[in-house]
């Protein structure tokens, strides 16, 4: 059964797929979801020794979500005969993501040189922790600890409770989304060229590049970026306001919004008073001014605050937990939840993707493979019978 293409953006290009957790498989996904054909090449029972739980996850949301778009291969790289079908694989395509320690893939050859004595066109990209070189090239990177390492959570939360972590994979995701851009630009350098080239990305280096904003402001202006809690650390006013009725978030940043701010609350004095004349000040004088803010918006509830902030152009919107985001008409709207039929049955819901191309969208049209779904597919491709086939599994090469 041949490869079935979610979309025909990327239709042409074939993904060896050796990441795992999150980063990997964020990168892959996107390329998945616009057509590429990709193979999540996985070890066969018996050799990873968290086996366990990397097959009870299989049916979770979260793997799902991660690796769906996706064919199965089962290979076992410790042996010659698993790592001499890999290089068959590497022959004909065109990018291998993986997201060992660095040293894994020199010693498994793997690695850029190795793989391009093979195919000159092939692109690897490499995921890691902390960079393929330098004096924490071979520690594992989590998110968390890049979180606390990259400065995010110095800037999140209460100065009065510590450093907090973000409540999503910062580093894992933004790194994945980097190292797929990183990918599809040089697809693009190719066709110049002609030559594949190596491709590497860092939880490190992703979650300073994602602090942005705040690192500039420390490197240029030498002014420390600081636990804020909700409200915006050059902005005002902007953050988390009460109505009578809940919770909800302003963004009136900018003298246009601020005008149209202080008409919506029919508050004129405020843009007479010297302490709101200026951005700087209204930072400056936040406390006053978020307090007599909150006074007016106890009047109303969410519902009408918002409807009338964003009827005036002020940006305004409610605080969802999760299962009301997905309640939202516009969300809806948007199709960001997509119900997939799966392959042991019933249905998963996955998330979408959040960029759309007109003529040649990405989709989602199949859940994460079963544990070696494709293997005696794939190694059919590659010319293998019958006979050969059931002998790799015998040996346990697949």
């Amino acid at each position: 059964m041949p490869a079935l293409h979610a979309s025909h953006a990327l239709k042409r290009f074939r993904v060896l797929d050796l990441s795992r957790v999150r980063a990997g498989p964020t990168c892959v996904r996107m390329l998945a979801d616009f057509g590429a054909d990709v193979i999540r090449i996985e070890p066969p029972p018996g050799v990873d020794p968290n086996e366990a739980m990397f097959a009870a996850d299989r049916w979770s949301g979260d793997f799902q979500n991660l690796n769906r778009n996706k064919r199965s291969l089962t290979l076992n790289l410790k042996k010659p005969q698993g790592l001499q079908i890999l290089r068959q694989l590497v022959a004909d395509a065109d990018v291998v993501v993986e997201n060992w320690r660095p040293d894994v893939k020199t010693r498994l050859g793997v690695d850029y040189a190795s793989l391009s004595a093979i195919n000159p066109r092939i692109i690897l990209a490499s995921i890691s922790g902390f960079g393929q070189s330098g004096p924490y090239a071979k520690r594992p990177g989590f998110d968390q600890i890049v979180q606390g390492m990259g400065g995010l959570m110095s800037v999140t939360g209460f100065e009065e409770q510590g450093p907090v972590r973000a409540g999503l994979a910062v580093a894992d995701s933004s790194t994945g989304l980097y190292a797929a851009l990183g990918i599809l630009t040089a697809l693009l350098e190719r066709e110049v060229s002609g030559r594949g080239q190596w491709v590497h990305a860092s939880l490190l280096h992703a979650q300073i590049a994602m602090m942005d904003f705040q690192a500039a402001r420390y490197l240029n202006d030498g002014d420390i970026p600081r636990q804020e809690g909700n409200d915006h650390p050059t902005s005002s006013p902007m953050g988390l306001f009460h109505a009578r009725d809940g919770l909800f978030n302003l963004g009136a940043s900018g003298e246009g919004n601020w005008r149209r701010f202080c008409d919506v609350l029919e508050r004129p004095d405020w843009l007479a008073d010297p302490e709101f004349e200026t951005e700087k000040l209204r930072v400056r004088n936040r406390q006053r001014l978020n307090r007599e803010i909150q006074e007016v918006f106890m009047q109303k509830s969410v519902a009408q605050w918002v409807d009338a902030l964003n009827a005036a152009g002020v940006p305004a919107g409610p605080v969802y937990t999760v299962p009301q985001v997905f309640k939202d008409p516009q969300v809806a709207h948007l199709g960001v939840a997509r119900e997939c039929a799966a392959w042991q049955g019933g249905t998963r819901t996955l998330i979408t993707q959040p960029v759309t191309l007109e003529r040649t969208p990405a989709d989602v049209t199949r859940t994460a493979p079963g544990w070696g779904e494709h293997t005696d597919e794939l190694l059919q491709e590659l010319g293998y019978g019958a006979q050969a086939i059931a002998e790799l599994h015998q040996a346990g090469v697949v």
